[in-house]
């Protein structure tokens, strides 16, 4: 089943021009859906990235900078409990 997507000059001519390269670099002719097929899957496969990619702003830490971040951090020894939090907070 095919379905038609709707896409603004800009990111036609784009992948035009990957098409066109693929032909150049590999001497092999594929379609725009090829393309496409294989570009969605590529961001399926990393998908963390790809939606890391939308994001505004900074994106999530790292895990050496999460390693980094807790390094920071103690433990007191004392549990606390959500009704401690509250207490504190609120009173």
């Amino acid at each position: 089943m095919s379905s038609a997507v709707k896409m603004d000059e800009d990111a036609k001519s784009k992948l035009e021009e990957l098409q066109a390269e693929i032909r150049l670099k590999t001497g092999k002719k594929v379609t725009q859906q090829e393309i496409l097929s294989t570009l969605i899957q590529s961001a399926v496969d990393s998908r963390a990235e790809f939606v890391d990619s939308f994001r505004d702003g900074t994106t999530a830490l790292n895990e050496t900078e999460l390693e980094e971040f807790n390094r920071g951090t103690i433990a007191s020894g004392v549990e606390t409990t959500e009704d401690d939090i509250d207490d504190i907070l609120y009173g």
